[in-house]
C-alpha cells in the first residue's frame, strides 16, 4: 500500500500554544501518521497527551505551527471548507440540544450539513434503526441516558454520509455496556460502508478494537502498529504480585538480577524478567530475606497498558504511568 492510498496523512505535524502563564506549550510534536481507507485507527494515550489537539488539527479547526496534514487529499489548512463536507467529527463534549427531541436533533444536524428534505426522509429512519433509537424519536435529548446520547451524537455525525469520521474520546463517561455497544456500532459502520475511522481514546482496552494504533505521550507518538505488534515490544516475561510491603518490594526488585523493568498498577507490582521459571524462586527468596512476602507470583500476558508504560518509560524516562492510563472495565 502506497502513501497515495492513505486517506489521512501527516508529516511533521506540530502545534505549539503560547500563554503568559506557561510560555510555550508543545501539544503535538512532529507527528507522522498514515491511515489507509477502511481502517479503524486509534490514537491512544492519557489525558493531556495531545489526542484532542491532533484531532482538531486533522479536521481543520486548528492551524498547525509546523508540518502539514491531508485528509482525503485535502490540505486541512487551505481546504478546510471542502474537507468538512466529506468528513464527520464527534467532539469530546458533543453538544446535542436537550430541549429538542431525538428527531429534531437529527433534522437540525441534517440542515446544518445541507442534506435535502428528500434525503432526510430516507436517511433519518435508517440512522434511528442503526443506532437503536427507534421508538425514541419523540424523546427529549436531556431525557436520554449517557449511552443513548452518544448513539445520537454518532447518528448526527453520519447524517451527510461522510467518508472519514473523527471521534474524540467518544465513550468517555459512559458505562461499560454502552461502551461495548458503541464500538459494535463502529465495527458495523466500517464493515457495511467501508468507512475510515480515526478515534482517540484514553482506554487501553479499546485499542484492541482498532486495526492499528498510535501510542501518544506528551505530544509525541512513541509507537505505531497493530495492537499485537505493540504488545510484543515489551521485554521478557511479566510477573505479577501483591507484596506485603509494596515500597520495600519495589526497592528490592530494582536491584535483582534478571529484572529488566518494573511497573506498578495500584497495589500490584509487575516485574519484567528474562526467564520467569528461574527468576520466580530467586525473587521469592530475596524478598523473604528482607521480610517481604510476594503472595502469588504469577506469569501474566502483557497487554496494551503494559506495552504503553514500557515504551514510554524506555523512551522518556517517565515513571508512575500506571496512574495516568485507563485500562477500561
Amino acid at each position: 500500500m502506497t502513501l497515495a492510498d492513505m486517506v489521512v496523512r501527516t508529516e511533521g505535524l506540530s502545534k505549539i500554544f503560547s500563554s503568559q502563564q506557561q510560555g510555550e506549550v508543545v501539544a503535538v510534536a512532529g507527528l507522522d501518521l498514515a491511515v489507509p481507507r477502511g481502517e479503524t485507527f486509534g490514537l491512544i494515550g492519557p489525558d493531556g497527551a495531545g489526542k484532542t489537539t491532533t484531532t482538531r488539527l486533522l479536521v481543520g479547526l486548528l492551524r498547525p505551527t509546523r508540518g502539514q496534514a491531508t485528509v482525503l487529499g485535502y490540505d486541512t489548512l487551505r481546504e478546510a471548507m471542502q474537507l468538512k463536507r466529506r468528513i464527520g467529527y464527534m467532539a469530546q463534549r458533543f453538544s446535542l440540544y436537550g430541549d429538542l427531541t431525538v428527531m429534531e436533533n437529527l433534522r437540525f444536524f441534517a440542515n446544518v450539513h445541507e442534506v435535502s428534505a428528500e434525503s432526510q426522509r430516507k436517511r433519518i429512519p435508517e440512522l434511528l434503526r442503526f443506532a437503536g433509537l427507534e421508538g425514541f424519536g419523540d424523546r427529549l435529548g436531556n431525557q436520554l441516558s449517557g449511552g443513548m446520547k452518544k448513539k445520537l451524537a454518532l447518528a448526527g455525525m453520519l447524517i451527510h454520509n461522510p467518508e472519514v469520521v473523527f471521534l474524540d474520546e467518544p465513550t468517555l463517561g459512559v458505562d461499560p455496556t454502552s461502551r461495548r455497544e458503541f464500538w459494535d456500532l463502529l465495527a458495523a459502520l466500517r464493515m457495511e460502508q467501508g468507512l475510515t475511522i480515526f478515534v482517540c481514546t484514553p482506554y487501553m482496552d479499546e485499542a484492541e478494537r482498532c486495526h492499528r494504533v498510535g501510542l501518544i505521550y506528551e505530544g509525541r507518538v512513541v509507537a505505531q502498529g497493530t495492537p499485537r505488534e505493540i504488545a510484543r515490544r515489551v521485554p521478557g516475561q511479566l510477573l505479577d504480585c501483591r507484596p506485603s510491603n509494596f515500597e520495600r518490594a519495589k526497592s528490592l526488585a530494582d536491584g535483582l538480577p534478571g529484572v529488566l523493568e518494573i511497573q506498578t498498577l495500584g497495589d500490584r507490582l509487575r516485574l519484567f524478567v528474562d526467564d520467569a521459571a528461574s527468576r520466580v524462586p530467586e525473587i521469592r527468596e530475596a524478598m523473604a530475606r528482607h521480610g517481604v512476602t510476594t503472595g502469588e507470583l504469577r506469569v501474566v500476558q502483557p497487554g496494551m497498558e503494559e506495552a504503553f508504560i514500557s515504551l514510554v518509560q524506555r523512551q522518556t524516562g517517565a515513571q508512575n504511568l500506571g496512574s495516568e492510563i485507563r485500562v477500561g472495565e
